[in-house]
């Protein structure tokens, strides 16, 4: 006899995993399918220096906090390491190296098909793949005819590659002034912004940023959500990307129009040479599994409320970029949209 499960979780990484921890507490009788070999999301996959904005105290799971100094950032490796053990540390049952290619439902069922052809059966689904996964890359003319290299930052690991070469890195976010900063040690470099960059101050009256959004409710009240949205998001920095970028290491440029043969058009009309182009453009939900539910708009992004499907009762969300705040999709977030919408399970 097939078994039916309470609940299946798609996706292991942190989404999943905070998901995994809710429904444990909640006694429910679920299951976590992940694609790949280890419980990590996408974090093995993200280039070598990533080290996290937010200070080790402000980002751990729920019910396992982050070890070590909790004031220092911790970086792509050891919060690789701290979802694994958090894994095991709550023994979640997960099935690694299966991935979900569609989901459909009958009468009050949810069947979940995998790309080996099994099928499990639940009564609600947790939609975790989040909103890291699936990159998103800009439509800019030329492309195609452009004989150096692209790449996404997803594929970006270290400068080694890049040495001595014409680099533009476009993207205003933390990642793309990162990489920029990185790069620009060994190499000509400069960063494509459609609007000049922001900067935040990663460090306020002593107190990193996350401590004062947190004690002040900000990052994750509905009226938080609005003032934050509202504005441009930034690049957090305790001055050092500011500075670098100010003494043109990389320098910054609006944005180019076009691709040519050997390089790009800026908006000035000038023509470049250019040897590689990473688009650090962020990341589009990777949900498609999802497409034959009816719960996803026209443009593929899920149509929800707050992590609860508006379309299909019992399909529900953990992860997404803004869910329910400025959190949502980070390590600290992730647990309280999850508890969220195990809760809400109980009206489905």
């Amino acid at each position: 006899m097939t078994r039916i499960y309470d609940c299946i979780v798609i996706g292991a990484g942190q989404a999943g995993l905070a998901a995994g921890y809710h429904l444990l507490r909640e006694q429910r009788d679920f299951l976590i399918l992940e694609a790949s070999d280890k419980p990590v999301g996408s974090w093995s996959q993200y280039y070598d220096s990533l080290t996290l904005f937010s200070p080790a105290n402000y980002s751990s799971l729920p019910g396992y906090a982050f070890p070590g100094d909790p004031n220092r950032y911790p970086t792509r490796d050891e919060v690789v390491a701290y979802l694994i053990h958090y894994a095991k540390q709550f023994n979640f049952p997960i099935l690694t190296r299966t991935t979900v290619t569609n989901v459909q439902k009958e009468k009050d069922l949810f069947l979940v098909k995998t790309q080996s052809d099994e099928v499990f059966q639940a009564k609600h689904i947790i939609s975790a793949t989040g909103g890291f996964s699936r990159p998103y890359l800009p439509q800019i003319p030329g492309v195609e005819q452009f004989q150096g290299m692209t790449l996404h930052s997803k594929d970006y690991q270290n400068p080694t590659p890049f040495q001595n070469q014409r680099i533009i890195v476009v993207g205003a976010g933390n990642s793309a002034v990162q990489i920029a900063v990185e790069l620009a040690t060994d190499a000509e470099v400069t960063i494509a912004t459609r609007s000049p960059i922001v900067f935040k101050p990663q460090i306020l009256f002593g107190k990193d940023i996350h401590f004062w959004v947190t004690v002040l409710g900000i990052d994750q009240s509905g009226f938080g959500k609005w003032l934050l949205q509202s504005k441009p998001e930034g690049v957090l920095d305790t001055g050092r990307y500011q500075m670098a970028i100010e003494n043109q290491k990389p320098d910054r440029k609006a944005m180019f129009t076009h691709f040519t043969k050997k390089g790009v058009v800026w908006s000035d009309g000038t023509q470049e040479q250019v040897d590689t182009v990473i688009f650090a453009t962020g990341y589009r939900p990777n949900i498609q599994y999802l497409s034959s539910l009816h719960a996803l708009a026209e443009d593929g992004s899920p149509l929800h409320q707050n992590g609860v499907s508006t379309t299909v009762p019992g399909l529900f969300y953990v992860g997404l970029p803004w869910q329910r705040s400025l959190a949502s999709a980070t390590l600290r977030g992730v647990g309280s949209d999850a508890k969220y919408v195990v809760k809400h399970m109980q009206n489905n």
